[in-house]
């Protein structure tokens, strides 16, 4: 497995880093475990203080830590601060919550003799986390800062594409305090990996990523007996129903199709019109999506990124080659892209639910736009899908909204916004989108022991 940092833009091949020994990742495993013993001991309100100095360090450098993003996958300067932000969010949210989120649960029993029990939220000990390249930092601070804060630690194998942002990362912990080993970045093999996954240290997985990884991973997870969370893929259904504000509407179609170069597993990639607003939301719809500018990532003016790497590209034209060669009709939408780094031309995908393209996630700028003639069609529509991440509805009726959003089977829904992320609201779904849930309180507790308590005054008979 080859980790070098490939500039999406130029297609300059920036600097490469060797894959780990098999030596390395034994003294690795062994500094984690050593960690753990300490950190696990550690009190909740001195853990914190670790998450809030990677917070305050992340604000502090926030321009050199945007522009690695840049670098390395090509996202717009400006969402590259975003996500730093966003980041530093996350780990605050931690730092203000984790003591109230693993305090001890109490129980009450009906049966007299168990007079105090209750349910304590304990560590279970090195945690690997896979994480994909399209928010390098956002996906190691979902599941970083919560297992942080509840006293495992981290044993980070990151995208190839991304080893300076991975690396970045356990400099900033380290800053801030982290035990020695507490998170640890390392290049790994996927042979390596199917045997850091073995180990009696390793405790759980939290896999980001394909469907193709996730079920490898899960698979030898399972194998290992060992507990592990999926976020995969996802193609969004983004209802719009007859009297959503078209504007606004069409205004947040474009975004959240295209924002990180549309390489976003909640992105929306299926755009679902009732029938009777189509026409006028198609056209106002194809004239935002043909003001988007591609070019420079670090220029502020650049709306549209390039995809994250020329083999990104070359997945995404494969799977619309398969849609064309099965039926679908596609058009071109804007300014022709540079034909420099990985830039893909906005699609305008026209394809029926019986094509084999269509149970495929399109990660990049390919819209599916589609005509229902109701509320009904565009419920069955949206759920007629494999996976079963995120989901939107569009209307000026804000508790019809919820009723419709209610129908549609996936682990979140916005109404009258794109999927999105936020520090303080869950993340995951269900079918092919994967299982377990990241952020808040669900989050956090993903990989503790559950531990039960439980006092009597029993005299030695049940």
């Amino acid at each position: 497995m080859t980790y070098a940092t490939t500039n999406p833009y130029t297609g300059e091949l920036v600097k490469s880093f060797p894959d780990a020994t098999d030596a390395e990742v034994s003294v690795i495993l062994d500094k984690a475990q050593a960690a753990f013993e300490v950190w696990s001991k550690t009190a909740v309100s001195e853990r914190v203080k670790v998450l809030q100095k990677a917070a305050d360090l992340l604000r502090a450098r926030h321009t050199e830590f945007a522009k690695l993003l840049t670098l390395e996958m090509g996202k717009l300067i400006g969402e590259a601060e975003g996500e730093v932000e966003l980041s530093a969010q996350i780990l605050e949210y931690y730092v203000e919550n984790a003591q109230e989120l693993l305090k001890p649960q109490k129980l009450v029993s009906k049966h007299p003799s168990y007079i105090d029990n209750w349910v304590e939220s304990v560590p279970l000990g090195i945690i690997l986390t896979i994480e994909p390249w399209n928010f390098p930092y956002y996906q190691i601070v979902r599941v970083g800062a919560p297992q942080l804060a509840a006293g495992n630690v981290i044993l980070l194998k990151h995208a190839s594409n991304v080893p300076q942002c991975a690396a970045a990362f356990e400099e900033l912990f380290r800053e801030a305090g982290l035990v020695e080993g507490g998170f640890t970045n390392l290049y790994a093999t996927r042979d390596q990996l199917d045997q850091i996954i073995k180990d009696v240290r390793v405790q759980g997985i939290a896999l980001t990523g394909s469907e193709g990884a996730g079920a490898i991973v899960a698979a030898q997870a399972a194998r290992a007996l060992k507990k592990s969370t999926m976020e995969l893929g996802g193609a969004d259904a983004f209802i719009v129903l007859s009297d959503a504000d078209i504007d606004k509407t069409v205004n947040w179609a474009v975004t959240g199709r295209h924002w990180n170069g549309g390489q976003v597993c909640c992105s929306s990639k299926r755009i679902i019109v009732l029938e009777d607003v189509y026409d006028e939301f198609l056209k106002k719809y194809k004239q935002g999506v043909a003001q988007l500018k591609a070019g420079d990532p670090l220029d502020p003016t650049t709306t549209l990124a390039p995809l994250s790497s020329t083999a990104a590209r070359e997945e995404l034209q494969q799977h619309l080659d398969l849609a064309i060669q099965n039926g679908a009709q596609v058009e071109i939408i804007g300014a022709e892209v540079p034909s420099q780094g990985s830039f893909f031309q906005p699609i305008l995908l026209n394809m029926t639910e019986d094509n084999p393209a269509y149970s495929l996630e399109f990660f990049g700028p390919v819209s599916q736009v589609i005509r229902v003639k109701d509320e009904e069609e565009a419920i069955r529509v949206a759920n007629n899908s494999p996976f079963g991440l995120g989901g939107s509805v569009f209307t000026q009726d804000i508790q019809h909204g919820v009723e419709v959003g209610q129908k549609i089977s996936t682990g979140m829904v916005y109404i009258n916004h794109p999927t999105g992320v936020a520090a303080d609201l869950p993340f995951g779904g269900i079918r092919r989108s994967g299982y377990g849930r990241e952020l808040v309180d669900l989050g956090i507790k993903e990989f503790v022991n559950h531990k039960l308590i439980a006092v009597t005054d029993i005299d030695g008979v049940f």
